[in-house]
């Protein structure tokens, strides 16, 4: 049966430290839903109510735009091991980018890892469990190594230069923030 909190007890908290992937939702009211897997160690739960996650470098952007317009943000997380569980995490979101002045600090909570874009800051207003019966059992068979080569490959100017061609508008045509708020 599904349970309901206002923020996130120790014992799920322990729960999202061991996953190795999220999901990201986010819309505006007359855009395309979109949903994001995600993974390389980019999760922070900073207290019960509040978690910082890393957005990489990708092929859309489509979170950043949804956040600037509206800041509704739902993360889920599934035990693909153990006891069935789906874990969802509601709230609102800010982008924090490069060049505003809490991203050093976020930042610096994170290993490095090449093409960072956005750190998403989400507060937390309802957490969910729900049975996960449904979800098949999965063996976690390392992280990808693409998205690093692909970065390190590109190079700081380079991955900035695919911000601004790829990055800099949503499917829907809005603007994800990441051109104005990261020249340099």
């Amino acid at each position: 049966m599904a349970k309901q909190y206002t923020d996130i007890p120790s014992r799920w908290a322990r729960f999202i430290s061991e996953q190795k992937i999220f999901f990201v939702a986010t819309a505006t009211a007359d855009s395309r839903v979109n949903v994001s897997p995600k993974g390389l160690d980019s999760l922070r739960i900073l207290n019960p109510n509040r978690v910082v996650w890393l957005n990489l470098t990708g092929s859309g952007n489509e979170s950043a735009a949804h956040v600037e317009s509206d800041p509704r943000m739902t993360l889920m997380f599934c035990a693909f091991t153990g006891d069935p569980v789906i874990l969802r995490l509601y709230g609102s979101a800010r982008a924090v980018h490069h060049t505003d002045p809490e991203w050093p600090a976020l930042f610096a909570l994170f290993a490095p890892l090449p093409g960072a874009r956005q750190i998403f800051d989400v507060a937390i207003d309802l957490v969910q469990t729900s049975c996960g019966f449904g979800v098949p059992y999965f063996d976690y068979g390392g992280d990808r190594p693409d998205l690093r080569i692909w970065t390190e490959n590109k190079g700081p100017e380079g991955i900035r230069d695919y911000w601004r061609a790829r990055n800099a508008v949503s499917l829907d045509g809005r603007k994800t923030g990441i051109d104005e708020k990261n020249r340099r």
